[in-house]
């Protein structure tokens, strides 16, 4: 069964009443949901001990994907990338089964560069076999030479809408993860029940379905939708 989740676990007040009563954010938000998406990481570090304290606070199999740092994605710009990335293990290990796939998201001015991509992805693959999904935004991104990569390390392509770079139409198999940031008005506008209707089919069986339109609230609302579809 896929994973329907949301960026973070606020929860709006419309929709609390659907949730647990007691306990913190995160554990009335796993009352309803088997994962979430930790988008902090990618602005600073946490201390091991809140991803210990939040692996704690959830059920048996409830799963964490995780953003990777802004310094390895956008600082770096993927170079050099072998001691935070290790830096950056070592502060999300506490997670240990609970944590899921690690979410890559590029910016949209980092354009493809094969032997900085074979290099990062071997950088990767030699400190972590675990899943990863890269998010990219540079249309550059859809050559066949950075498919063909991506494959050659087992790296999986985000579904993103609105969709820059990778079209539902471009993925030869079911995505594994789905990113839905809200479109028209990106991270506030609302899907329509036929909208998510259609990306809960057209998602992998064991993929992720991650709703980032949280600025409004409707993530929330949105993934409860969707959870009752599938």
């Amino acid at each position: 069964m896929p994973v329907i989740a949301t960026a973070a676990w606020s929860i709006p007040r419309n929709v609390a009443d659907q949730f647990a009563r007691e306990g913190s954010g995160l554990s009335r938000y796993a009352s309803v949901f088997d994962g979430v998406e930790i988008n902090s990481t990618f602005y600073r570090r946490h201390k091991t001990s809140t991803f210990a304290r939040w692996a704690a606070s959830v059920p048996d199999g409830f799963r964490f994907s995780v953003k990777i740092p802004k310094e390895i994605t956008h600082i770096r710009a993927m170079k050099d990338i072998a001691q935070p990335l290790e830096t950056f293990l070592a502060d999300i290990a506490p997670l240990a089964d609970r944590r899921g796939p690690l979410l890559c998201q590029l910016p949209p001015s980092l354009a493809f560069d094969a032997t900085v991509l074979d290099s990062a992805l071997e950088a990767i693959r030699n400190i972590d076999n675990g899943q990863i999904v890269i998010e990219a935004r540079h249309k550059s991104w859809a050559l066949p030479e950075a498919l063909d990569l991506l494959k050659t390390y087992a790296i999986d392509r985000v579904l993103a809408d609105p969709s820059q770079v990778w079209p539902a139409e471009s993925f030869d198999a079911p995505p594994r993860y789905v990113r839905l940031h809200g479109k028209p008005r990106i991270y506030y506008s609302k899907y329509s029940e036929n909208e998510i209707r259609s990306y809960s089919e057209l998602m992998a069986p064991d993929g992720w379905c991650v709703f980032d339109n949280t600025a409004s609230g409707a993530a929330i609302e949105n993934a409860i939708t969707m959870l009752a579809s599938i």
